[in-house]
């Protein structure tokens, strides 16, 4: 396929790829985007996933999933926002207000409502991101804030092990922290308190030093299944969610691609098939509504828009 066949197939997906990638990959006008994405919240995986919630706010009974069920709140809530609906949509704000009004999480300081976080990095993380997404950042955006200024490690990063377990830094737990603190800053944009965003560019530090992927002290990958690229990511660290997070943070800063991202953008391009997408990575465990994702191995269109609009931002 030549490129604008891959960008035809694209819009032929389901909504919230299509939306995007008429964003990213071409020059439609805002008000036509705006009408497109609106369709996030009433076809689709968008408009599916909001059906699936109960009247008390959950998902699948489960606040975060247990024994990797991401029949939940976290990992819905999360879904709709890598999505992109518009968080102003009807269906959108009715689904938010009964989370806001029904949901908690049980086992933290008596049952903290969902939208005040939790106790781990990289669901506080997650929780700031969407929080700052469907506009409900409050006392317990600033509560999350402190615990995760408070937890940044030596090293630049974060790891949802306490101290007294490990000191070292998870990529995985970096990267759901920094996505919920460039999030915060889109948020509230000149009022983002000075430590935030200094919080965040030691973290982004703490992976491009390991060009995304590699140990600092050989320069080996440090783990394989970052080569595997999956949709949604969950909490999973791969190497083209860590490359999406700092085309966001460029974009919102105006700046283009470090250079030490060179190797992950080359993974990326590595997976690239001959018909110039790319294909689904191998999923994560855990039960789901349903596939959002294509099969392993078949043509993604998650991963062909993510690719593509990397590669752009990169100058390809």
């Amino acid at each position: 396929m030549e490129r604008t066949e891959v960008i035809e197939w694209l819009l032929e997906s389901d909504p919230s790829v299509r939306w995007q990638a008429l964003r990213d990959l071409t020059g439609l006008s805002a008000e036509a985007l705006a009408a497109e994405r609106a369709r996030v919240a009433t076809e689709g995986h968008g408009a599916n996933l909001l059906a699936l919630q109960a009247d008390d706010g959950y998902w699948g009974g489960e606040v975060y999933g247990v024994k990797g069920d991401r029949r939940s709140v976290m990992w819905t809530v999360q879904s709709l926002r890598r999505f992109g609906i518009d968080p102003d949509a009807a269906p959108a704000r009715v689904a938010i207000d009964r989370v806001r009004a029904g949901v908690h999480f049980d086992d933290v300081d008596g049952g903290l409502p969902f939208f005040s976080g939790e106790s781990e990095a990289c669901v506080n993380g997650g929780v700031l991101a969407a929080s700052a997404y469907f506009g409900v950042l409050g006392d317990g955006a600033q509560r999350m804030l402190e615990i995760l200024l408070e937890g940044q490690l030596d090293d630049g990063g974060w790891n949802c092990d306490p101290p007294e377990e490990s000191r070292r830094s998870s990529f995985d737990s970096t990267l759901c922290v920094l996505e919920g603190l460039l999030g915060y800053e889109l948020a509230v944009g000149d009022a983002t308190p000075a430590e935030v965003i200094a919080a965040r560019h030691r973290g982004e530090e703490y992976l491009l030093e390991r060009n995304l992927f590699r140990r600092k002290s050989t320069g080996g990958i440090v783990l394989e299944r970052y080569e595997n690229l999956i949709f949604p990511p969950y909490w999973v660290y791969d190497v083209l969610r860590s490359l999406d997070h700092f085309r966001a943070a460029g974009l919102a800063a105006g700046n283009g691609p470090d250079e030490r991202i060179a190797p992950a953008l080359d993974l990326v391009r590595a997976q690239r098939r001959d018909d110039g997408r790319w294909p689904a990575g191998d999923p994560w465990n855990g039960e789901v509504f349903f596939a959002i994702d294509a099969p392993a191995g078949q043509p993604s269109p998650w991963n062909t828009l993510r690719s593509l609009r990397v590669l752009r931002w990169a100058g390809e």
